[in-house]
């Protein structure tokens, strides 16, 4: 069975597992669940499995995605409740899928999050309002400036009595824009404290993605 794909959370002590860790879990997870990945071939195979956007470490998630194959048939409505028995804390297999698209074609991610010990709602709506917003990213070559409003498409904030929430709606793939980056583009004026969580992805069009 090939071009599945398997929509998990990742929140709590589990938003810490680093990408790599993550993988090596997901393998241990389907080999103690009896559930059998299929292999590339060659001297060093690996599980034919990828995770879709990785998160950054301590961002919690309730839409993840992995895609893999397996080498036998199995009841994908069943595969959760096959998997969810032998994840670690935090971790959620939701729903197991023929994966209708690529991943690449996921544009938009919502987010909702809490800051706090920061500036209050009508500062933060008032700054990611603004037509350019330049950020410094490090990559593989070197550093560069990014515009990330180009990237926003929604950010509003709101002052409670836990902090100030926010809603986001920010652009996936290329310009890849995160909560970091907008806390990064702050500067001095931006929260002692702050903790987001991905909510939603979309298609370009806003269609859910799956």
């Amino acid at each position: 069975m090939d071009k599945l794909r398997l929509k998990f959370s990742k929140t709590g002590r589990a938003a810490y597992i680093s990408h790599l860790d993550l993988i090596r879990t997901m393998q241990r997870v389907f080999s103690r669940a009896g559930v059998p990945l299929k292999y590339s071939e060659g001297f060093n195979p690996h599980a034919k499995i990828s995770i879709i956007l990785p998160l950054p470490v301590g961002t919690e998630s309730q839409c993840e995605y992995m895609d893999f194959s397996l080498t036998e048939e199995r009841a994908l409505e069943t595969l959760p409740d096959c998997l969810n028995p032998y994840m670690p804390e935090g971790l959620r297999a939701i729903e197991a899928y023929q994966a209708p698209r690529k991943g690449s074609e996921l544009r938009w991610l919502r987010y909702e999050g809490v800051m706090r010990h920061g500036r209050d709602g009508a500062h933060y709506n008032e700054f990611f309002a603004q037509p350019e917003l330049w950020v410094t990213r490090r990559g593989k070559k070197g550093e560069r400036r990014d515009n990330i409003a180009l990237g926003i498409g929604r950010a509003v904030f709101t002052d409670t009595p836990e902090g100030v929430s926010a809603e986001l709606l920010l652009h996936a793939l290329e310009p890849t824009v995160t909560p970091e980056l907008l806390m990064a583009a702050l500067g001095e004026a931006g929260p002692g404290y702050y903790a987001f969580t991905r909510k939603e992805a979309f298609l370009e069009d806003m269609t859910p993605f799956r």
